[in-house]
């Protein structure tokens, strides 16, 4: 089965997920949506027969798409999903949902409405570490869970706006609080402490937080504590899950698990392409309606949303936030 899909956004994401899209069998990267004509015809010039829009319900309108894949900033979403979902057009989107928790809510609200094929790219749930991790904890308790995202300031302008991004913890550190779902279980109360150290007074037009701890209760009784800052040089920094357990320490970064147990200390090295096992898994939905191989959906992804979200509540309150539904 040939697939046509349309790709929304000229970043590097885009670049990531279409290059892989293009080297699947069967996958025409038929359309580039972006913000300019120009950096649309940019884009599709690095895929055979790719056309390129400036305007969306204009790519939509001329072509027939099996799949879109949405690869914007933050503040960019609502309106790009709720056409694809009104058009019946299945979607791939990259995290987060976006800013807020009332836009991917209402996206939500209307799936339930009309159903249709989606996935989200929490992508280091598909490496095979993160797998590995989550067979390793049967039958083990977790006690508690430490996370980082320590890193230092993207360069791009949105990303350093509250308004555009939603701030650290819920455009980056996402990824961490994911996969502390993923692998721990649901969360149901944080408290966080945010503030301002370097980045307002180094770099013009700042207004997000540059660090942040956030403390985490889970529903199972484990606390959890995920910390992050854009402070650092560049080239310098971490990001990561350390699971302590009641038979010893699983320790994840994007590159390995090391488990320590009773003295001994053995590493697992990721060995698969996470964005390529997302696609796949993706593109089998599409071609055969079954979706047991997709690892992050819509409605999983707000579950997410809803604990970074409420990160960012307790920030500015100084008060607990409970996790609702």
């Amino acid at each position: 089965m040939s697939l046509n899909v349309g790709i929304i956004g000229t970043g590097w994401f885009s670049k990531v997920h279409g290059d892989i899209l293009a080297g699947t069998e069967g996958v025409q990267v038929a359309a580039i949506c972006g913000t300019s004509l120009e950096k649309a015809q940019e884009m599709a010039s690095r895929y055979s027969g790719a056309r390129s829009f400036a305007v969306l319900s204009d790519m939509l309108d001329a072509l027939k798409l099996d799949a879109v894949y949405i690869c914007v900033p933050p503040m960019s979403h609502g309106e790009i999903e709720g056409e694809l979902i009104e058009r019946g057009i299945p979607f791939f989107v990259e995290k987060p949902l976006g800013m807020n928790l009332d836009v991917p809510v209402g996206i939500l609200d209307k799936l339930s409405k009309k159903p249709l094929i989606n996935s989200v790219g929490y992508h280091f749930r598909y490496q095979e570490s993160i797998q590995w991790l989550r067979e390793l904890l049967q039958g083990r308790t977790i006690g508690m869970a430490l996370g980082t995202w320590m890193g230092d300031m993207p360069g791009v302008a949105w990303w350093r706006r509250q308004e555009g991004s939603g701030g650290q913890f819920i455009e980056q550190t996402t990824h961490v609080v994911d996969l502390l779902r993923y692998t721990a279980g649901e969360v149901t109360e944080v408290y966080a402490a945010y503030g301002n150290r370097v980045v307002q007074d180094k770099y013009e037009n700042v207004n997000v937080p540059d660090i942040g701890t956030v403390t985490l209760k889970l529903k199972s009784g484990a606390v959890a504590n995920i910390s992050n800052t854009c402070i650092l040089p560049s080239g310098v920094g971490s990001a990561g899950l350390s699971l302590y357990t009641d038979s010893g320490i699983l320790d994840w970064n994007s590159n390995r698990l090391e488990v320590v147990e009773q003295g001994v200390k053995t590493a697992y090295t990721n060995g698969n392409n996470a964005y390529a096992a997302e696609t796949e898994a993706f593109i089998h939905a599409l071609r055969s309606g079954d979706t047991s191989r997709i690892l992050s959906d819509y409605a999983d992804a707000v579950k997410t949303q809803r604990v970074t979200f409420a990160a960012l509540e307790s920030a500015l309150s100084g008060k607990p936030v409970q996790i609702g539904e």
